[in-house]
């Protein structure tokens, strides 16, 4: 009961008239912050951070929370209805929402993502409020095995994403690790796969200036390749009617929403990881267990509300260890906790505390500031909807734009901007192959956290790889990312013997 108090007296502190103000217009900012391409919310709270000093910290501190909000609401759109992952949050968006959408099915793809992206926030608050001491004390537990252990669990769930060929989908995985070692070596700083001391190499490969490429350039592409000349979009059809049946339609993504609430959470209270590796997860999980993972990135409904849940609810997940530890679970927390120091609060378990009302208040924005997300971005429907009605022939120089400048904006370098290009025809070309290219993006997102977590692990114990299956909590995990890998293998030799069964009787 003294957690029901101090909640509702945050939320009557979140609805003073300032900060209601600072809610919605931080809220709209975001949405358009995470609809372009190559801003995010990491950028949009850092540029914005320096306006923050002209209110008192507590709505400070909402008005940047309500920009995270709104980034990780807006970073569908885009994925939706052009292609481009506004975020890296949205890449596992794109998988599902782009293909409704060039189905006439816009509507349903972006109702999905918005009601997802409530649910997903709604429970990720609840949790926050209702476990936050707990949930802090169990991400204190996980180290280096624990972390490694995640996102091998991660890739196991990759080769799902392949459908049933398996050798094309490792191919897409392995590459993408690659390409993610590319630039500095994390523990003796040697250079590597720099290709020919290429000085653009030595910071890596930005991995919004990959999706960006694959998911922009690529598709744009794709789609000029496909249509033969008929370069006209599919129709997108809007009426209120459509979008009350999109409504509806949308809780056919429940177990999406589900797996992507709780999950996204978890994996957002853990330092480092955030709300792109919980997004992906989240769909892989989600197409791990659907009755029909074939229709997976064809369409799905799952598909779109997986993801998008997942990084709402990752957003306040990372919000959990920034308070209460003084580590940020993503870059964006990271980026509010130097501004709470600026402030002059020192984010930890005392915050709660000596700082009651800030805490409180801001816990009660989370739940205001994610119903008003809901509502903008549901009445901005109509104008993602039109953007649909454009021509090809306008669309496509637009969508290259868009690409262009949001990958130089990533790192202000034009080699980003050649490497954008080759990554697109490379894309092009691999699905002209029928080559999987999702498995190689999400290796690239989860291959510098695997990574430097793999070798501290193997630092910490000598060389012995048994650490991953000794320790308590990463030996679950690791076990049943092994068997998730060995799946398919499983599958062949069994069908082999029901054929040999056949032939033979």
């Amino acid at each position: 009961m003294e957690i029901l108090g101090l909640l509702l007296d945050g939320v009557f502190i979140a609805l003073d008239p300032l900060n209601i103000m600072l809610m919605l217009i931080g809220v709209a900012l975001g949405l358009f912050i995470g609809a372009m391409p190559g801003l995010g919310s990491v950028n949009g709270v850092a540029i914005l951070l320096p306006a923050t000093f002209l209110v008192p910290p507590a709505s400070a501190m909402i008005f940047l929370a309500a920009i995270y909000y709104g980034a990780m609401y807006g970073g569908a759109i885009s994925s939706i209805t052009l292609g481009i992952p506004g975020a890296s949050t949205a890449v596992a968006t794109t998988f599902d929402g782009r293909p409704l959408a060039l189905k006439g099915r816009a509507d349903l793809a972006l109702v999905t993502a918005a009601v997802a992206s409530f649910v997903g926030g709604s429970v990720a608050n609840v949790l926050f409020t209702a476990f936050a001491p707990p949930l802090a004390s169990v991400a204190l537990d996980f180290g280096d095995p624990e972390i490694f252990a995640l996102m091998l669990l991660a890739f196991a769930t990759f080769v799902g994403l392949g459908g049933d060929d398996i050798p094309k989908t490792l191919f897409s995985i392995f590459f993408g690790l690659v390409m993610a070692s590319v630039g500095l070596d994390i523990m003796t700083g040697e250079p590597r796969l720099i290709f020919g001391d290429i000085t653009g190499f030595m910071h890596g490969i930005n991995f919004l200036v990959l999706a960006i490429g694959i998911y922009g350039i690529g598709e744009m592409l794709w789609t000029i390749d496909s249509t033969r000349g008929n370069l006209t979009m599919t129709e997108a059809v809007l009426s209120i009617r459509r979008i009350l049946s999109a409504c509806r339609e949308s809780i056919k993504g429940w177990k999406g929403t589900a797996i992507g609430s709780f999950l996204g959470f978890f994996v957002g209270i853990l330092p480092a990881a955030g709300a792109t590796p919980g997004s992906l997860m989240a769909y892989g999980v989600t197409k791990m267990v659907s009755k029909n993972p074939k229709e997976f990135g064809k369409g799905h409904v799952g598909g779109v509300a997986a993801p998008e849940a997942a990084n709402n609810s990752a957003s306040t997940g990372a919000m959990l260890p920034m308070l209460t530890l003084g580590i940020p679970g993503s870059p964006t927390t990271a980026i509010l906790l130097g501004g709470m120091v600026i402030w002059g609060l020192q984010p930890g378990p005392l915050l709660f505390q000596t700082q009651t009302e800030f805490v409180w208040g801001l816990i009660g924005s989370f739940y205001i500031s994610n119903l008003f997300a809901l509502i903008v971005n549901l009445a901005f429907i109509p104008l993602f909807i039109w953007m649909l009605r454009m021509p090809f022939t306008v669309l496509a120089p637009m969508i290259f734009v868009l690409s262009v400048v949001g990958g130089y904006a990533a790192t202000q370098d034009m080699h980003d901007v050649w490497l954008m290009l080759i990554f697109g025809v490379g894309a092009y070309l691999l699905r002209k192959l029928d080559y999987p290219v999702a498995p190689a993006v999400l290796a690239i997102v989860l291959g510098p956290i695997a990574e430097p977590k793999l070798r501290q692990s193997l630092l910490f114990s000598s060389g012995d790889p048994m650490i991953f299956l000794e320790r308590p909590i990463s030996g679950p995990i690791t076990i049943i990312a092994i068997i998730l890998i060995l799946l398919p293998l499983f599958k062949l030799i069994r069908d082999k013997f029901k054929a040999r069964k056949a032939a033979a009787g």
